[in-house]
């Protein structure tokens, strides 16, 4: 009996990525990225990113022949695809659904004021009981900045797409979103379960450019003669899932539920915590969207909290220090006590921090001897300071009443160093559960849900599960030396 597959596309900046898993066991057979090199990102002024949808498409079509053919299966057993995406992008087309633009991605700066200017003109209150969040550099106040900028193209703009939607059209020729997707745009309003008309008119946006909304999981579409013939799926194959990478990772790591947390620390570092709370008090510095599971009588919601200083920070240390490999570092890092000896990194270096008050802080080491501190006591200290700054986030969270029983991460970034992850699980007196999983394999894995059994998704994880890192009894060493590096902090903030 031939097996069947589930196909996971994962749209990021830098490339696609594919997976492909069998959809009654889960088991990842194959994952693949495309182009080998990242792709190209245009930047004209400063402070601007953008990609031409085209090429998502393109790399993704690669990519789908490629594990079919490298795979040996055939096409026609796959039974379901599932996306996963870059957030807040803007993709703009005609009536034909052509591209009218390259699409504004999520790093572009070029619409903050224009949010910021619409959430006190909105109204915070307004913004924080409605909306969850201000508009901010959102795909709502991208789309703003069109219509202001290019306004001969704005009056052309059929539909406005989201990166996974304008995926899930070239495979269906279907425009939809979904309430996530709309969410993460800041379209929603939470209060009243529609798009928000008071958004919509403040930005003076017409409500038809909205595409039609459907479910996060079940059928969105089937892959249509064409989407078949450039992809090389085949038609009829049904997309079941689509969500954003940061809603879509914690759902890659079985995070539904309140007090379940999502971590990651890559070039940046995020906690996703999930809460079934519809109210903010940190909309400046926490952002809020509906996760993949939640519903008009179940609330489910993600907050949010990116650090910029996080993995780039120990990059560039690496670099700097022209060390082989982070296993060197980590090795390094472990010569060397609790606290570093004295010696503090400050990481904010990669441009404004949103969870200190959009602040640049930089990145700075304090309290070096040149007579005793080394390589290790610096690696040690970038660590560990890389590890305070999520504890400081996950301060800020808990303001916000978000209450912490599990942490889960990939094993593909910081947390496979021991001294950052067991510096994080003290901290946090939490426990710390790492897995070997990817985006891409959770969109594919996805595509079970469209009956709503979580319980045989949940089986698939915990073939997936590696170490779990538990609190170290020495607790005091670490909490001096956090509070050592958060008077440091902020000396640093109030200059």
């Amino acid at each position: 009996m031939a097996s069947n597959y589930y196909l996971g596309i994962d749209i990021g900046s830098s490339s696609i990525k594919i997976a492909l898993v069998e959809n009654e066991t889960g088991k990842c057979l194959a994952q693949i990225q495309e182009p080998q090199d990242e792709m190209s990102m245009v930047s004209i002024q400063k402070g601007w990113a953008e990609q031409d949808p085209k090429d998502w498409w393109n790399y993704a079509c690669i990519g789908v022949k490629k594990i079919i053919k490298e795979s040996g299966i055939s096409a026609n057993d796959i039974h379901g695809v599932g996306i996963a995406y870059q957030m807040h992008g803007l993709v703009v087309v005609d009536k034909e659904g052509r591209p009218l633009r390259k699409s504004i991605i999520w790093c572009d700066s070029r619409a903050v004021e224009l949010g910021n200017r619409a959430f006190e003109e909105l109204g915070p209150e307004y913004c924080e009981t409605h909306l969850l969040n201000s508009p901010g550099n959102f795909t709502a106040s991208k789309l703003r900045w069109v219509k202001e900028n290019e306004p001969h193209l704005f009056e052309k703009i059929y539909k406005i797409m989201l990166p996974g939607d304008y995926m899930a059209y070239k495979l269906s020729g279907n425009i939809c979103t979904t309430l996530s997707g709309l969410s993460e745009g800041i379209f929603w309003d939470f209060k009243r379960s529609e798009v928000s008309k008071e958004l919509l008119a403040y930005y003076e946006l017409d409500t038809d450019v909205i595409p039609k909304l459907v479910e996060t999981f079940g059928e969105q579409g089937t892959v249509s003669e064409k989407g078949a013939a450039e992809s090389g799926l085949s038609e009829g194959t049904p997309i079941l899932y689509r969500a954003g990478d940061q809603p879509n990772n914690a759902l890659a790591l079985d995070v539904f539920n309140p007090g379940e947390i999502a971590a990651t620390g890559g070039t940046s570092g995020v906690i996703y915590a999930v809460t079934d709370k519809l109210s903010t008090r940190e909309t400046s510095r926490i952002n809020n969207f509906a996760h993949v599971n939640h519903s008009l009588d179940n609330n489910r919601i993600g907050k949010l909290l990116c650090i910029n200083g996080a993995g780039i920070q120990y990059r560039w240390l690496r670099n700097t220090l022209n060390v082989s490999s982070y296993t060197e570092m980590n090795d390094l890092a472990a010569e060397v006590s609790v606290g570093s000896e004295g010696v503090f990194l400050i990481p904010f270096g990669n441009g404004a921090e949103r969870m200190l008050g959009n602040k640049i802080v930089g990145s700075s080491v304090s309290n070096l001897d040149l007579n005793r501190h080394t390589n290790a006591h610096i690696c040690r200290a970038a660590l560990e300071g890389i590890a305070f700054a999520f504890a400081y986030g996950m301060e800020i969270l808990e303001k916000d009443g978000v209450k912490t029983s599990i942490i889960k991460t990939g094993n593909d970034n910081l947390f496979r160093s021991e001294i950052f992850a067991k510096t994080v699980s003290t901290l946090l007196d939490t426990e710390i559960e790492i897995y070997n999983t990817s985006g891409a394999v959770g969109a594919a894995r996805a595509c079970a849900l469209k009956e709503g059994s979580y319980d045989g998704f949940s089986a698939f994880l915990k073939k997936d599960k590696g170490v779990t890192v538990c609190p170290d009894k020495n607790v005091s060493a670490y909490r001096n030396a956090y509070q050592n590096w958060k008077k440091e902090l902020q000396t640093i903030l109030n200059k």
